[in-house]
């Protein structure tokens, strides 16, 4: 596991890990302990939000934890979920699909799927610092958590790789189903000491991501970097409207 930790560190963060291996059985490990990068994350910019809400405002807050959330992953989410929107928008056969969200930059649809996104996450939290600012830096916590446990979940073994090589390919199909189960549990376990709502809201995050990545996988055979990333700010968006109309 502690090369597991170093691979997820060092390819969902920008954390500055050492990462000594880079095989499926290690990305499959990473995948098992993405929730732990999550945590890590979610805590800095939950702190970062609630000490910005303290002296700004609410809707400061929420920008800020959403900033700081983006920077802390080299913005290769929401990146991913641009693509996977240009893909998916752009109604062509799976191959002109993927080749489309390979490219640089970004289309319309990609444009206007993360503009709604990040004004629904911003919207979601400003309400919740609003409450308390420990409210809102639980809902922090929470996305967070809910976005790494669906890579947890888009890596299952029944999952393929939508073209070879890159990061999609490389933790495709690596995380037996009794792993994602209990790793979430353990996520569900602890957001409950939080509240009840938190839990729930984990398990929306969960659904939305996995609606989106069955989508996905339909649409162009498997799964890929972009497409895990899209599944993460999905479940993270989920979460965060879950706990909007708790």
């Amino acid at each position: 596991m502690p090369d597991g930790l170093r691979f997820a560190f060092g390819t969902l963060s920008v954390l500055r890990v050492r990462v000594d291996r880079w095989d499926r059985e290690t990305g499959g490990r990473a995948m098992v302990a993405a929730p732990v990068v999550g945590l890590v994350l979610g805590a800095l910019a939950a702190g970062a939000g609630a000490l910005l809400a303290w002296r700004g405002g609410p809707l400061l807050g929420a920008v800020a934890a959403v900033a700081v959330l983006a920077g802390l992953t080299r913005g290769l989410h929401l990146d991913g979920l641009a693509d996977v929107a240009d893909g998916l928008g752009s109604g062509k056969s799976a191959e002109d699909a993927l080749r489309i969200m390979k490219q640089s930059d970004i289309g319309p649809f990609g444009v206007l799927t993360l503009l709604l996104v990040l004004l629904a996450q911003i919207a979601a939290l400003a309400g919740q610092f609003e409450v308390s600012l420990w409210r809102g830096a639980a809902a922090v916590l929470t996305a967070a958590l809910a976005a790494r446990s669906a890579l947890t979940w888009g890596c299952l073994r029944s999952v393929p790789a939508a073209r070879p090589g890159g990061l999609g390919a490389m933790v495709a199909g690596t995380v037996p189903w009794p792993a994602a189960l209990g790793v979430s549990a353990a996520v569900a376990f602890a957001l409950g000491w939080i509240s009840p709502w938190h839990p729930l809201a984990l398990a929306v995050g969960l659904g939305c991501g996995q609606l989106l990545l069955r989508r996905c996988v339909r649409r162009f055979g498997g799964i890929t970097g972009d497409v895990l990333g899209a599944t993460a700010e999905t479940a993270a968006t989920g979460a965060l409207v879950a706990l909007a109309l708790c």
